[in-house]
Parts: structure tokens; sequence; C-alpha cells
């Protein structure tokens, strides 16, 4: 069994860790992808937040992608560059601290638009405006990761679509329809988006593609990703695109570190841990997807297997089966691979759990625990 490097036994457990050497490798394609193509990249918060990471990316990202008011004044805040704000529905005593503080306000239907316009440009007479559309196209792999399945309340669909707002200061279109795909699934959304608001399109001074491009895996096709981008700006007057990936930033950029605290049986081997699939890993359950292990294999194919559950009182908090060389002992330290993004974001409380410190492993530097919790975090979301 290869050992893990000496700095990940020497972190809080449970812990996240970033490599800042993966996280800027990874900023590296991002930034080919703007310089060859013309397009902007963003940092959507809601895949990758560690604000503690973000003087290396502001080298090379144009900003943030908000989801709403705590997201754009984290993005200020923290990276102060471009801040695009996208909600499902935007609240009336909210608005003009938003407007204040983005650079784009995308309203999620026309509706919304009409009744908030005019206060968005009091509050920013410079603030540029637009609207998120849904295509109807989508190979998202799962309906709960498909923003324009079936019902989808996340854009508007061209049938719903008011013309009258494009003289009323709408700047540009924003659609999201990817889920971890690579660049064809990207082509099949432009052809329904060109097909159904390609009248529109050219009235516009920017359309922004979303999110879900996984342009930092291995097999993505990068040169197909700047290839499509230059065709659709060439057909379209060199417009401005905007892409905001979240988990591209953050994919394969470091590990969660977790110890064994107790093994147990019933029926098969059982170890208990000191993290959660419910509450540091959700989309193992909600996916679901295996989170994969450092030196471990599938149920069977190494000597000894086991359950991994998590240390709270839910009884379906279980991380997987999982196998190993050498047996599991209390004071273990497990490693799950790539846990940067969509984690630490979506992490709770639940059950008082202890939520997982945060660190990154500098190239210059070396670790750095960036922060601890404890009680207070549990206490003070409660009352």
């Amino acid at each position: 069994m290869t050992p893990n490097p000496a700095y990940l036994n020497n972190v809080p457990s449970p812990c996240y860790v970033c490599e800042e050497a993966l996280l800027e490798k990874n900023l590296l394609t991002l930034d080919r992808v703007q310089r060859e193509s013309g397009a902007k990249i963003l940092l959507a918060l809601k895949g990758f937040a560690m604000w503690s990471t973000f003087d290396v990316v502001g080298k090379y990202l144009h900003g943030t992608a908000a989801s709403g008011l705590h997201e754009a004044l984290l993005g200020r805040e923290t990276m102060n560059k471009e801040v695009h704000t996208y909600s499902p529905a935007f609240k009336a005593e909210e608005l003009d601290e938003i407007a204040r503080i983005s650079d784009h306000l995308v309203f999620n239907s026309t509706g919304q638009f009409k009744r908030f316009a005019t206060q968005a440009k009091a509050a920013n007479p410079k603030i540029s405006l637009g609207i998120r559309v849904n295509p109807e196209v989508s190979s998202a792999p799962t309906d709960i990761y498909n923003p324009c399945g079936l019902f989808s309340r996340l854009g508007t669909v061209v049938t719903e679509f008011d013309e009258s707002v494009i003289g009323e200061g709408v700047d540009g279109l924003h659609f999201h329809a990817l889920c971890e795909q690579n660049v064809d699934a990207l082509e099949a959304v432009l052809v329904g988006f060109e097909a159904k608001f390609g009248h529109i399109i050219d009235q516009m001074k920017w359309v922004n593609f979303g999110g879900g491009h996984h342009i930092t895996r291995v097999d993505y096709d990068v040169e197909g990703l700047i290839r499509v981008i230059k065709a659709f700006r060439a057909r379209h007057n060199d417009i401005p695109v905007y892409l905001e990936p979240g988990e591209a930033v953050g994919w394969q950029t470091g590990p969660l570190v977790a110890t064994v605290l107790d093994v147990i049986k019933n029926g098969m081997e059982l170890a208990i841990l000191d993290t959660s699939a419910e509450a540091h890993m959700p989309d193992t359950l909600a996916m679901p997807y295996r989170a994969m292990i450092r030196n471990s294999g599938e149920a069977g194919e190494k000597k000894y297997t086991y359950r991994l559950g998590g240390n709270t009182c839910l009884a379906g908090d279980i991380i997987g089966d999982y196998s190993f060389d050498a047996p599991l002992q209390p004071g273990d330290r497990l490693v799950f691979e790539d846990q940067i993004h969509y984690t630490f974001v979506k992490n709770t409380t639940f059950n008082g759990i202890k939520l997982p410190s945060l660190a990154i492993y500098r190239k210059e530097g070396g670790l750095q625990v960036v922060k601890n919790f404890g009680y207070s975090d549990f206490r003070n979301r409660l009352s």
C-alpha cells in the first residue's frame, strides 16, 4: 500500500485539503480556453467557495458567479472582480444591495425583469441586466441535476418569453443546461438555444453559457470547446461569451481526510468514521456517486471488505462498501479523493456533528489550516 504524504497525517480530522498546485493546474486550463476562444470564465461559487484560495483563482478568472445576496457579497469582498448574480427569484428587500455589488444581474423570468429592472438600475446605473432562458435541450445524467428537465423552474422557455423586454434594457441571455458534461453536450444545447432564441441573440450585448462544463476533466475536449465558442461568436457578431463552471475549478484538487473511530460486525464488517455522507459528502446520497478512497478497492476486490458509515444517527448515513489490503483499525486515516467541489459548500451540522476543517497545501509554505469549526458553528445557526 502506498503511504499517504506525511502532511495528510498532520491535518485535523476530518479535514478537506485543497492542493494549490492542482488548483492552479485547473486554472491554467481554464485560462487557455479564455485566451484562445475570447470567452470570459467566472468561478461559480455554488460549486467552489474556498475564498482563502481566491488570491490564486483571481489571477486567472474574471470574477465570480453568485446565486443570491450572500454569494454576491462573498465574491465582491473576497475576489472583487466581476460579480454576476442570478437567482430563481429575487426578493424586493434584497435587490438594491444585490444590484449595487453586481456587474451583471440575471432574472429568471421576464416577469421578474419587468418587476425589478427599474429598481436595479436605480441602485446601480452601470449594471447589465439579463434573462435566463431554458433551451429545453439537455442530456444531464440525472433529473435532480437537470436544469432543463420537464417542468423545470430554472429559466424561461421560449413560449413564455415576453419579447417586449428586449426594448426595456435586456442586455444578455443566460442558459445553464449541463452537468459534468463534455463539449458535445454543449453543441447540442446550442442548436436548441439558437433555434429558439437566435432572433434575439444578435440584439444582445453578451451571452452566458452557464456551468456544467467539465473542462478540467482529463478526457474533456478542450480544443473542441474553443472551436465551439469561436464559431458561436463568429455567427453572432463577435458577441462576448461567459462561462461559469464551479466543479471544473475544484475538480481533483484535493481530498477529505477522515479517521476510523470503530470497527464492528453485523453480518459484515462495519467501520464508523468521523465524517458523514449525509453531512459532509451529500452527493454520495443525492446523486448517487461513489466517493473514491485512496488505496481501496471495490467490495471483495481486496482481502478485507468494510461498509463505511458516518458518525450520525441516520441509518442511511452510509458512504459505501470498500475493500483494503489490511484490516481497518481505530485511528486509521482514510483519504477520500476529489472532495473539494460541491462538498463543503453543502455541509450541514446535522446531529451536531463537527464540520470538517479546511486546509490548503501551498506550493510554497506547505500545509496551512485555514479554518477549524466547533460548537459555536452549530449553536449559532440555531436559536
